[in-house]
């Protein structure tokens, strides 16, 4: 998820220091472009190299996290949560061969989802 710090009116009552640098060079080392673009904004270090010169170096993205993370993972099915909150279970594959039963498989995934939803679903909000 990515986070902002939004800066209201007063940041100085949230703990910022406020200074304007005037007539300073940046150079800039980014990993996608060339010039910064207007209304971006950067993840990185700045660093004050002498009275009138300044380097950014734009960090490597952070590991993001997982957009639907795995919220049950059983032999048959997983649950994932999306990011409007909706579960979604689905199927792993299905090895068919010798030995394989249709009526155990299905009770199978139906015990799965059982047990996967009994924990993440209110009762009584069934329609």
């Amino acid at each position: 998820m990515k986070q902002t710090i939004k800066i209201n009116k007063r940041p100085e009552e949230q703990g910022w220091k406020h200074t304007t640098e005037l007539c300073m060079d940046v150079k800039t080392y980014l990993r996608g472009e060339i010039r910064m673009r207007t209304g971006k904004n950067y993840q990185g270090v700045l660093t004050r190299d002498s009275e009138e010169h300044m380097t950014f170096m734009e960090t490597s993205c952070q590991k993001k996290m997982k957009r639907n993370p795995h919220i049950y993972e059983g032999e048959r099915i997983t649950v994932t949560r999306r990011d409007d909150g909706t579960l979604h279970p689905n199927f792993r594959p299905i090895r068919t061969g010798n030995g394989f039963n249709v009526e155990r498989y299905a009770l199978e995934v139906y015990l799965e989802l059982l047990w996967a939803l009994d924990g993440l679903v209110e009762k009584g909000n069934c329609k």
